[in-house]
């Protein structure tokens, strides 16, 4: 892609992103929203390739039409209301649609049919982006409109999407998909505490992105999209693939990693709001994911020699990508001793 162009798609994200996040009318945010979906979508059809098309084609009619529910569930509320700030939604059917259409956008099941699919088109800092930033708008609207949103719809959204996530990725072995059940399965986690303390639900996005940027990155580094090449890595490159496993461990939210303390906080959480039962099946669901984690740190570690001899120029990393990787898997595996401090804050 031309420099000139990639730059002009990178500020139209940063834009669109910071036209969501900061607005307070609908049509702003709607308008913000619209501008990071055009602006990623020549990201994903940059190769040309037909499973690159079909993803793109796939995303944009995706978010079309949950960025027009949007607009319709913020309509139906004016009109009903007469008020168009994102923070008086208070219309019960609007609430409705607001949370279809922001499910749509980030892939909540039972919405969530696009965004392997459209993750396995894309190249891996496309889909890097696809699961941290395009998000981050979407989780901001859920946050403002959060005391209005329907608590038990969210929470049968959220179990339904931990379950699907950890058992639609159990038998995958790209590991762009395997990623892609991944982000659903967190998206479970996000929403299931949405309405009782918002803030936990930004925390755990934030790690969540940190995390899941560690791992794109370290497999973008060593070009790595299946399983059977994610096993002979370890003979290249094993402080690369020492970092990814602990990025994945911590992905998997196994102590005392970082990705333990959202968990821990959320159940933690749920307790206090007479919510065991829920708590317990989340844990329980989460399981699941925790399986196809272990398997990919087990491939990451395990020892095979390549397949061809013509597989040096793919190992080759510059070394500002893997001081950032190692910045990142440092910040990602070891923040759980501030857990003490993140409880008391939120």
């Amino acid at each position: 892609m031309n420099p000139q162009a990639k730059l002009i798609f990178t500020i139209s994200l940063l834009l669109g992103t910071t036209i969501t996040i900061s607005s307070n009318h609908w049509i702003m945010a709607w308008a913000g929203l619209e501008i990071n979906t055009l602006a990623i979508l020549p990201m994903i059809s940059k190769s040309h390739h037909p499973r690159a098309i079909e993803a793109a084609t796939k995303y944009f009619l995706t978010q079309a039409t949950a960025s027009a529910l949007v607009l319709f569930s913020s309509m139906t509320n004016a009109w009903y209301t007469g008020q168009w700030d994102i923070t008086q939604l208070t219309h019960p059917t609007s609430c409705l649609i607001l949370t279809s259409a922001i499910a749509m956008k980030l892939g909540l099941v039972p919405f969530h049919f696009w965004f392997p699919e459209v993750l396995q088109g894309s190249p891996l800092i496309t889909g890097l982006l696809l699961s941290t930033m395009m998000k981050f708008p979407p989780i901001t609207l859920l946050f403002m409109t959060s005391p209005s949103l329907n608590s038990n719809l969210l929470t049968c959204m959220a179990l339904l999407s931990t379950a699907l996530g950890g058992w639609m990725g159990l038998n995958q072995t790209q590991i762009r998909k395997i990623l892609a059940f991944s982000s659903i399965s967190h998206l479970g986690w996000m929403a299931i505490i949405i309405t009782y303390n918002p803030k936990l639900t930004l925390l755990n996005f934030y790690l969540y992105a940190l995390m899941t940027a560690t791992v794109f990155l370290a497999l973008n580094s060593i070009k790595v999209s299946k399983l059977s090449t994610l096993m002979t890595t370890w003979t290249k490159i094993p402080p690369l693939s020492a970092t990814l496993l602990l990025a994945l461990l911590s992905l998997a939210g196994l102590p005392p990693l970082t990705g333990f303390l959202p968990k821990w906080l959320i159940i933690q959480e749920l307790t206090k709001q007479n919510m065991a039962a829920a708590a317990t099946t989340i844990s329980l669901l989460s399981l699941l994911s925790l399986f196809f984690y272990l398997r990919l740190a087990y491939c990451a570690t395990i020892t095979l020699p390549p397949h061809t001899t013509n597989h040096t120029k793919q190992w080759h990393t510059n070394k500002p990508i893997s001081t950032l990787i190692a910045i990142l898997t440092t910040t990602s595996t070891m923040l759980l001793p501030i857990s003490p401090l993140l409880s008391s804050i939120t």
